[in-house]
């Protein structure tokens, strides 16, 4: 796996619309108060031509202009590393105009972005075996005042952290609006972690009761803890099976060649209701995803709370991973309903569970 160089002191952060530009309030606001707090912070910017256009259907331009600014901005040298202006409907387009080859033969540079940057993202792990991060989009930046998880975000980038934590709370409204472009989070509901082995709903118990547990009993694993260890790698679930079994999809080989680590997957679903969340975990099975998986870590999704048919959110995933007898963790802060831990896809990392508090540990091996 190649590992971009840090963004250092004073380094300048380049900025591409491969996905949505900020051509609209509260995106134009928030990203033009983002580069007001990097400038302050010491950093210099870069912006593509691409970041302020809304010319394209889903995309900020073209395909073709999305693309060639992105791989421009890649291979450029007047900048040490890429976030993304935001995130979209058909970023999909834009990566059939990237030449993957040569972002594989560039100098590795960190790019960040989440939702339909999970086309970049991923495919710079599985094509090129480059880290990313999947994490906030520029506009987030500007926000009044900085939520921890966009602190963690850019801790990341600079290499000044590498371990991120679950959040208190999170977001089920957003208060942005046009007239309200720099609202912070609109926290109001308690992170409530649902951790399985298996089908097996964990039962935390104290460290010194654990050695006399015994077997794990019928529907429960009785646990101090949990802890696994593999290479990160996921994104957003509309988009993952979007590419699966077209030629961008290399994820069996991604995970044969990774097998020794395995694999811990992050997944969160946008768009998708809950039978469509359980389609695309039995078509990620079925094409060969989960192989060698180590656990999976899921994000809340915006259809959380919803039921069709006596199937859930839970349910739904359960269906499919419960059957790897592996960690399950569910509702952690990833995805659409903010805030998010920014995860570096294709790191090395080391998951910790313990009743409501998460950790994720990323090396870079």
């Amino acid at each position: 796996m190649r590992y971009p160089k840090f963004l250092p002191p004073g380094g300048r952060i380049g900025f591409v619309a491969p996905s949505f530009g900020c051509a609209i309030e509260p995106y134009r606001s928030g990203f033009e108060s983002a580069q007001r707090k990097f400038g302050q912070m010491g950093y210099g910017l870069d912006l593509g031509l691409n970041c302020y256009c809304g010319e394209g259907i889903g995309i900020s331009s073209t395909p073709g202009r999305c693309a060639a600014e992105l791989m421009e901005y890649y291979e450029s040298g007047e900048n040490d590393c890429l976030i993304s202006c935001g995130g979209g409907e058909l970023m999909c387009e834009t990566i059939s105009h990237v030449d993957f080859e040569r972002i594989r033969d560039a100098e590795p540079k960190w790019y960040m972005g989440y939702s339909d940057n999970t086309n970049f993202t991923y495919l710079l792990a599985t094509l090129c075996d480059t880290a990313s991060v999947y994490g906030p989009c520029a506009a987030a930046f500007g926000m009044e005042p900085w939520h921890p998880a966009l602190e963690d975000a850019l801790g990341l980038l600079t290499g000044s952290r590498d371990t991120v934590e679950g959040y208190d709370g999170w977001e089920r409204e957003s208060q942005k609006t046009e007239e309200n472009p720099l609202a912070p989070y609109h926290v109001t509901e308690k992170r409530v972690l649902k951790s399985f082995v298996g089908t097996r709903r964990v039962e935390w118990i104290k460290p010194r009761e654990s050695v006399l547990c015994g077997e794990p009993r019928e529907g429960v694993w009785p646990a101090a803890s949990l802890r696994f260890k593999g290479r990160l790698l996921g994104g957003c679930m509309d988009c993952l099976i979007n590419l699966l079994g077209t030629r961008f999809d290399r994820t069996a080989e991604f995970a044969e060649r990774y097998k020794e680590d395995g694999i811990i997957w992050f997944l969160e679903a946008a768009e998708l209701n809950v039978f469509s969340i359980r389609r695309a975990m039995w078509q990620m099975e079925e094409a060969g995803w989960f192989q060698h998986v180590k656990g999976f870590l899921i994000g809340r999704p915006m259809c959380f709370g919803q039921e069709m048919m006596g199937l859930d959110a839970y349910r739904a995933i359960l269906e499919t991973a419960g059957r790897k007898k592996v960690p399950v963790i569910l509702d952690a802060d990833l995805g659409h309903l903010p805030p998010m831990m920014p995860l570096m896809v294709g790191s090395l990392a080391t998951v910790e569970v313990r009743e409501n508090d998460i950790s994720v540990k990323m090396s870079l091996a």
